[in-house]
């Protein structure tokens, strides 16, 4: 009977490890699920370009710096660089566009406003 047990706490003790072993090693979790149609990059981009930002166009507070960022061409990355453009009325935030992981590549989640 002790033996038995042994063996019943071995057991456990073997799969409680292979799952930690099993959580640690867990996919990411995805801040977005991929949009219907989405296109798969099998690389992930480029690190960001520092870009300097110019002045704003003038100094009223509607303009708002949309930071350059990588996009995909169908063959490659390419660069967008980044510009001022008008915030639409009742609009708060700027959400940057942003490549993100999938099991079956990366993908970017276009920039919008919220």
């Amino acid at each position: 009977m002790t033996s038995l047990i042994r063996t019943a706490l071995s057991a456990l003790l073997l799969v409680g490890g292979a799952a930690g072993a099993l959580a640690q090693n867990a996919p990411p979790v995805y801040v977005q699920a991929p949009p219907p149609g989405v296109i798969y990059v099998p690389a992930p981009p480029p690190a960001e370009i520092v870009e300097v930002q110019p002045a704003p166009p003038d100094p009223r507070p509607i303009w708002h710096w949309q930071r350059g960022h990588w996009r995909w061409d169908g063959r490659q990355y390419a660069w967008h660089p980044g510009h001022w453009v008008e915030r639409p009325p009742h609009m708060v935030e700027w959400v940057a566009p942003h490549w993100e992981h999938h099991p079956n590549g990366w993908f970017l989640v276009e920039g919008h406003w919220r």
